[in-house]
């Protein structure tokens, strides 16, 4: 173990093996515990003849004579250089982050822990960054996950050059970083921030043969004791103030405020009562009338979720409609959204006679469902043509997985089931996509409309919109029609239907029944509105209107 003949040690003092590790006042506890207990055992590193370092496990043991003088004394040892290899090995990867070598959740919780206990004793301030890295996701969906990787090890080393060594810079787990700062002003605090934003939004040159990318980043910032007074309340704090930083635009930082975590407890508990709503029959399908902008006839209809709350009355569908995105819940309340139109459709073809077509906002976690062909199952359930359902998307719904889009679309159009662009002219606008996709309606966003008749450039828009969608066989219906000159230019652009409180706002399906009939005592002798085979549609869906 030593390498060491016993003729070259014999009779020699065992300072020999002394590797240099340990300090004078290490061998001073030894011997001072060793002859007062006659007995020291722990662990030494020493030097091989060969150079090498060893660690021990050693038992010294002093042998008196009855006199109580002493003897000799008695060391066994073992080799446990690998065991301590082994142990470091557990220990790094226990505590860093394999990928960037930062320390990684666990250590980072340490050492916030320990810079929390100082701060407390010496009263300087302690401050602490969240991290998130913008368009992540990016990088590694078109040049892999190898070269993500090689992003986020730079990404670690610029944050490390913006910080001061007593710093403590922290990967938390995918493209998430922390860094601690003790003992710091609050200038400091923002010009280390915005350095780090700086250094993180230059180009990162991850392949030769490719163009170089760019991410930025969002922070979110805290301060002991104002912001939080352990890791938990600092962490979701900082957190928060991250999240805010992204919805501000990203390439940011934000500080934590006391208005964010109210909103998020507000947040909270109304995503817990939306989870009851529908158990508590609170949720309502209203209806708003789609009209022929020739014979001002409804021909359509738009629904709209509504939710009475209890206590608050009734909640901005803005508002719920995210929450229930976010939460998951778009999917139940999707589905009961769609069995509640069918089943009014099937009653107005009962009643009228005809069919008024139900246009449903399907949201893209609902697109993307596996039971993607139920719809057509349960409306051919009813004996309903597939046209009694216009499924209304969203223009960036189109351009993010188009393959898997494009498949749901050419199922929908076998099935008979039609499909409309909605609030189209704020997003992408794109005129590939309505080729590409089989697009049957577009339906010009509400902002367009308001300013008709005082801009100009919107005017030219929209007239331009119609007249090219005319030109691929779409048809188009204008939204948020409140005036007499809107409803004229639009006629004059040739507009197909419109919608508005022109007309009348959503309504609960039993008063949509009565405007029904009373369009149909106003009409003349043999008009009976949409023949049963007709083309023509009413919309519903989870809009945030």
């Amino acid at each position: 173990m030593t390498g060491y003949e016993l003729a070259e040690v014999a009779g020699k003092d065992p300072r020999i093996f002394q590797s240099g590790r340990h300090k004078k006042a290490f061998y001073q506890k030894m011997w001072q515990r060793l002859l007062e207990e006659d007995h020291w055992q722990g662990e030494l590193w020493d030097r091989r003849k060969d150079g090498k370092i060893q660690a021990k496990w050693i038992n010294i043991t002093l042998i008196r004579h009855s006199d109580g003088r002493i003897y000799c004394y008695v060391a066994q040892f073992s080799d446990i250089t690998e065991k301590k290899r082994k142990d470091e090995l557990i220990m790094a990867q226990a505590n860093y982050d394999l990928l960037t070598n930062l320390p990684n959740r666990n250590l980072f919780k340490n050492r916030l822990e320990q810079e929390i206990k100082k701060s407390q004793r010496s009263g300087l301030l302690l401050s602490l960054f969240f991290l998130d890295l913008d368009h992540f996701k990016d990088v590694n969906d078109t040049l892999g996950h190898d070269k993500g990787d090689e992003l986020l090890k730079e990404v670690a080393l610029r944050i490390l050059s913006c910080v001061r060594g007593t710093d403590t810079v922290a990967r938390l787990g995918g493209d998430e970083f922390a860094v601690i700062l003790p003992d710091i002003n609050k200038l400091r605090i923002e010009t280390i921030a915005l350095h780090i934003i700086q250094e993180l939004s230059k180009s990162f040159n991850l392949d030769q043969n490719q163009a170089d990318c760019y991410i930025s980043t969002s922070i979110g910032i805290v301060r002991f004791p104002e912001d939080g007074t352990d890791i938990e309340s600092l962490m979701k704090h900082a957190d928060q103030a991250m999240y805010k930083a992204k919805l501000e635009g990203r390439g940011r930082f934000c500080y934590f405020t006391r208005s964010m975590q109210q909103e998020a407890n507000e947040k909270m508990a109304l995503t817990h009562d939306l989870r009851q709503a529908l158990v508590r029959n609170e949720l309502q399908v209203y209806y708003q009338p789609i009209l022929e902008i020739t014979s001002g006839h409804i021909i359509k209809a738009e629904a709209l979720l509504r939710w009475e709350h209890p206590q608050r009355g009734m909640i901005n569908p803005d508002i719920f409609i995210a929450l229930a995105e976010e939460s998951g819940l778009i999917l139940e309340i999707g589905e009961w959204v769609f069995k509640q139109s069918i089943a009014f459709i099937d009653q107005w073809r009962k009643q009228f006679g005809y069919i008024i077509q139900v246009s449903v906002n399907k949201s893209p976690l609902q697109f993307k469902q596996i039971n993607k062909l139920l719809w057509p199952e349960r409306l051919t359930q009813l004996g309903l043509p597939g046209n009694s359902i216009n499924v209304e998307i969203t223009e960036g719904l189109l351009l993010k997985d188009a393959p898997i889009v494009k498949d749901r679309l050419l199922e929908f159009r076998n099935k008979g089931i039609e499909v409309s662009i909605d609030d189209f002219g704020t997003g992408f606008s794109s005129l590939s996509y309505l080729k590409e996709f089989d697009i049957d309606y577009i339906k010009i966003d509400r902002s367009f409309i308001s300013n008709l008749t005082h801009n100009e450039t919107d005017r030219t828009l929209v007239e331009a919109i119609i007249a090219m969608a005319h030109k691929l066989d779409i048809r188009i219906i204008a939204e948020g029609v409140e005036t007499k000159e809107q409803q004229e230019l639009l006629i004059h652009f040739g507009c197909d239907y419109v919608q508005g409180f022109l007309y009348s706002p959503a309504l609960p399906a039993e008063e949509f029944s009565k405007l029904i009939i009373q369009q149909q005592s106003q009409a003349p002798v043999g008009h009976k509105g949409i023949s049963k085979n007709s083309s023509s549609q009413e919309s519903v869906g989870l809009k945030r209107s």
